[in-house]
């Protein structure tokens, strides 16, 4: 067998540190760190500020920064408004002092300003009407304290096999959470996980509907609270439903932002530290119609849960956990299509091993089946995915990652049968991608890492990372990635 040679497209996507959020910003209460909020002095000095040093202080600010985000002025507004509750009541006040105390409660955030890597690829939702193949790229960007959010590019596949990415928008951008909508089967596992009193749980959980809503939760709440005498654990209960209906959520774009502008940035308590490695996939339910999800590790600082991610536009997102021994740890990839009626993932639980997953639901991944172990002298350490399992012909192709020696990270593949895809019929003997001598220096060295491509035609199109720095792309001719494999007796 002979390895599948990749074409290396020469592209290199680095940190930008020009793409800068604005935060609001408490002093005192950095993200990282204890401390005590400062805001009440700060204020203080604020009104005592000259009405003249107040004029040049906002020109000065509105000079360095005015042209580094769209309405900026409509940002302070809104950080002095959520400031103000510390201000005495029918207090009076300039607009410039009070864009000066929205000012001094924003920060800028470089999303990329350590890093950016982990990229998965997808067909764009909107064909080119001109024949080539858009696709929407997925990166993490990991900026100050290494918290990570979700950006995106674009780009394209031409008829030739050239893939270019489209230079990124001026102003990226966040979006404010909204509540989301809460899925019945995974509160009652996630309960489970948290050791919560089954009884609790059942008397607030079993009457609602299959989704509900923070309102209806909220009514349920009050009816356990009301019955606290009778129960044990009651506000244990209620503490662990609150901050569980936290981890869902509703972000939309305005429409004409580009797709590059648009940040996901942590909201839930589970992801506050970040969100990491998202695996898109464009999914084709039973209609025919594509909706595209993502699944991603949820970091807090201290533990790691998997959420998904759910768009058809890539202008609104729903986000919200996900459940089970299955989903524990990292890794979840979803395949594009149900399998025997049920929804499929491949799974790395047990943090060594390709595993198959299924579920009814898509919330809910109890248990995971080995289909690969580590092997070969690359994979060592342990393998996992690289994304989303991609179907052809001949079977579903997944693109593999092994962690050998010195923690090096290379890329191979095996195929797996379409009808029971936890029955491998080949796979690489050796890596279809290593970190390349010379350029294997980064935030993280020695490894190439990819969180999904695609397939147009006979082409599969692979973003990867590059030492958790940089990203490139990489394409192979499909037949011959397949036929370098090895058939498994």
């Amino acid at each position: 067998m002979t390895v599948a040679t990749a074409t290396l497209t020469g592209i290199e996507l680095r940190p930008d540190l020009t793409r800068v959020i604005t935060r609001f910003y408490v002093p005192g209460r950095e993200d990282h760190g204890p401390g005590d909020s400062r805001a009440a002095p700060v204020i203080e000095r604020l009104l005592h500020l000259g009405e003249d040093e107040v004029d040049e202080a906002l020109r000065g600010i509105d000079e360095r920064f005015l042209d580094r985000h769209l309405d900026l002025h409509a940002t302070f507004l809104d950080h002095a408004g959520r400031a103000m509750t510390r201000l005495a009541p029918g207090l009076e006040m300039s607009e410039a002092r009070l864009l000066l105390l929205g000012a001094s409660f924003t920060h800028e955030y470089s999303i990329e300003g350590a890093a950016l890597c982990n990229p998965s690829a997808v067909l764009h939702p909107r064909p080119d009407p001109h024949g080539a193949a858009r696709f929407v790229m997925s990166v993490r960007g990991i900026g100050e304290g290494h918290r990570s959010s979700i950006g995106f590019r674009t780009g394209s596949l031409s008829a030739a096999g050239t893939v270019t990415i489209d230079e990124p928008g001026r102003f990226p951008r966040m979006a404010t959470p909204t509540p989301g909508v809460h899925h019945k089967a995974a509160f009652h596992v996630l309960l489970a996980t948290l050791g919560d009193d089954r009884d609790n749980a059942a008397y607030v959980l079993d009457p609602l509907p299959a989704r509900f809503g923070d309102s209806e939760l909220e009514a349920r709440i009050e009816e356990l609270a009301a019955d606290e005498a009778t129960r044990r654990h009651t506000a244990t209960t209620i503490t662990n439903l609150r901050d569980l209906s936290r981890s869902s959520y509703h972000v939309e774009f305005p429409a004409t932002t580009d797709i590059s502008e648009r940040v996901l940035w942590p909201h839930a308590p589970a992801e506050r530290n970040g969100m990491e490695d998202a695996r898109f996939v464009r999914f084709i339910d039973g209609m025919g119609d594509a909706v595209y999800y993502a699944t991603y590790t949820a970091y807090d600082g201290y533990h790691i849960a998997q959420n998904l991610l759910e768009t058809k536009d890539f202008v609104t997102f729903t986000s919200s956990p996900l459940a089970g021994s299955a989903a524990a740890g990292k890794g979840l990839a979803l395949f594009p299509r149900r399998i025997r009626g049920h929804y499929a993932a491949l799974s790395r639980s047990d943090r060594e091993t390709n595993s198959m997953a299924y579920s009814d639901d898509l919330r809910c991944w109890d248990t995971a089946e080995p289909v690969q172990v580590p092997e070969r002298s690359w994979e060592i350490l342990q393998l996992g995915n690289c994304g989303s399992p991609m179907e052809t012909d001949d079977g579903w192709l997944v693109i593999t990652h092994g962690v050998g020696a010195m923690r090096t990270y290379s890329l191979g593949a095996i195929l797996l049968d379409l009808d029971e895809p936890h029955r491998v019929i080949a796979r690489s003997e050796h890596p279809i991608l290593t970190p390349p001598i010379g350029h294997a220096d980064g935030y993280v060295p020695n490894v190439v890492y990819s969180c999904g491509g695609f397939i147009h035609r006979n082409t599969l199109v692979l973003p990867y990372g590059i030492a958790d720095q940089s990203i490139s792309v990489a394409t192979y001719d499909v037949a011959a990635l397949l036929a370098g494999l090895r058939p498994e007796t």
